[in-house]
């Protein structure tokens, strides 16, 4: 979604690492308090830079702020704190393209 407003890759890396700094750069480095457990994940490591979340809607200014919404229901870090396809679809963002 975010790269059909942006015409390119939202997090463009080209290595394992690069791709979780970029996504960290913008959805922010993840810690105990914003993804509990995460410490405990097999790949887990701590020696990437704390980085705070961005705004979508500054990155995406073409965004509407209903389609920002959708994007970050999307985007969650914590798998179980995303949007299903099904409430995706259903999300005020796709009403009108019946």
């Amino acid at each position: 979604m975010a790269e059909m407003y942006t015409g390119s890759a939202l997090f463009a890396g080209t290595t394992n690492a690069e791709q979780l700094l970029k996504i960290f750069d913008i959805m922010g480095t993840p810690t105990e308090l914003t993804w509990p457990g995460v410490s405990q994940l097999p790949e887990y490591r701590n020696d990437f830079p704390s980085r705070s979340p961005q705004s979508l809607q500054q990155i995406i200014p073409s965004l509407d702020p209903v389609g920002v919404d959708l994007l970050e229901r999307m985007l969650q870090l914590r798998p179980e704190a995303r949007i299903s396809a099904t409430e995706a679809l259903n999300h005020p963002w796709f009403q009108g393209f019946d």
